[in-house]
């Protein structure tokens, strides 16, 4: 049996397509990189932007008209949120739910979504949780992944500790809504986790991936000022709209005052940490003067990086029954958060000229090693001997369009 995959979309799904993957090859399926000669194609879809569509609906196009013997499997959010759309539209496909898939392709009644490691990728992703309730106005991940459901925590940490054995230096906490983990054999919570990840053995770090507000916690906090060297200083705190009536309109559940006071938090607790956050151009009621004050919110608060996401009517969403801003208006003010998003870059990578850091090695480009800071900077480093891996220390002595280059200390 060949099989083809293919990833649409976030952290999650790719980690979700890294466990199917290596369950395919237990199996004793064998992987073609090349839709045209697999027996089955196994497309892992996403559904957040309204492009993400088309790129999925792009996809299925192609297989079926240039391999139409294939057994075509869809799963993910776009397959889960579209599902009347799609069997109108392509009824040869089989829609197949993430937690189903074990059933229906293997004859099994669950799926391992445990990984040995993430192809392609020097770092290590582990899903530890899945499904999301919020329904913020404008996202249709609710619709797509409505089960809240955790990794025992002990499957975590078993998972942790066999990528550490295989030389995984950093590992990625990654969910769709990490913040709400809760193992569902103890009730520990993702302080309670940290905790346990903070007396794990080994020489590695751990990121978080994407994380609420609401749910970034006292206790994880204490886990990254009382253990640097295991939790990396680093969050990715999303934020959508730096003003109070656009935050309100797309139901967030927070204002600027309690994002503005918990990145003080952050910034008293953690030493050096970077603060990244999603933001959203052109929300529907998003006046020009809205716009201004995200704006200024943003370069204000000095955070240190962006992405940019331009809006997108989402079917099912209270904010696509809204009228819409012109693409054009959108678009510009997108272009704009993007290029303060640069500067951005550029004023967080400049602020470690002088300093040491610690750094994950990801690859060798042109004699140079690219590596990440534990605030995930982006690095470039000379003198690091042939082969070098894993966390080293670097001196970084200047910076260039949002890169920190510097020279290789010594390996960790």
């Amino acid at each position: 049996m060949k099989f083809f995959i293919k990833t649409f979309g976030c952290r999650v799904n790719q980690v979700e397509s890294q466990a199917l993957l290596e369950n395919c090859r237990r199996h004793g399926w064998q992987q073609t990189p090349l839709f045209e000669e697999a027996d089955i194609c196994l497309l892992n879809t996403c559904t957040v932007t309204h492009q993400a569509d088309k790129d999925v609906e792009k996809q299925i196009r192609q297989i079926l008209r240039r391999n139409p013997a294939a057994r075509l499997v869809l799963t993910g959010c776009y397959a889960a949120a579209h599902q009347e759309h799609i069997r109108q539209t392509f009824p040869q496909v089989q829609i197949v739910g993430k937690y189903d898939l074990g059933k229906a392709l293997f004859g099994t009644e669950d799926l391992c979504w445990t990984v040995s490691g993430h192809e392609g990728h020097s770092r290590a992703f582990i899903k530890i949780q899945d499904g999301c309730d919020c329904f913020c106005s404008y996202c249709i991940v609710p619709f797509a992944r409505p089960d809240k459901r955790s990794k025992p925590a002990a499957d975590v940490l078993r998972e942790i500790a066999a990528l550490e054995q295989k030389g995984f230096a950093e590992i990625v906490l990654t969910g769709i809504n990490i913040g709400n983990y809760l193992c569902p054999q103890t009730g520990a919570d993702l302080a309670a986790l940290c905790r346990q990840i903070a007396q794990m053995p080994g020489r590695f770090r751990v990121r978080f991936s994407s994380i609420e507000l609401q749910t970034v916690t006292d206790g994880v906090i204490d886990c990254m000022s009382s253990r640097p060297d295991r939790f990396c200083n680093y969050f990715h705190l999303p934020l959508q709209a730096g003003c109070d009536k656009v935050l309100k309109d797309m139901n967030r559940h927070y204002d600027t005052l309690a994002y503005r006071a918990k990145v003080a938090l952050l910034r008293s607790r953690v030493p050096g940490i970077a603060i990244f956050a999603d933001v959203i151009a052109g929300f529907p009621t998003e006046s020009e003067a809205d716009f201004e004050e995200t704006f200024s919110f943003i370069k204000n608060l000095r955070l240190a990086g962006l992405h940019v996401f331009s809006y997108s009517p989402r079917p099912k969403t209270k904010a696509a029954l809204l009228p819409q801003l012109p693409h054009e208006e959108i678009k510009r003010r997108a272009d704009k958060l993007r290029e303060l998003d640069k500067q951005l870059r550029a004023a967080e990578a400049a602020s470690l000229i002088g300093t040491r850091q610690e750094v994950f090695i990801e690859t060798w480009h042109e004699g140079w090693v690219k590596g990440v800071t534990s605030n995930f900077q982006q690095v470039l480093l000379r003198g690091a001997p042939q082969g070098a891996k894993g966390l080293v220390t670097a001196e970084i002595e200047q910076a260039q369009e949002g890169v920190c280059l510097g020279r290789y200390i010594c390996r960790l």
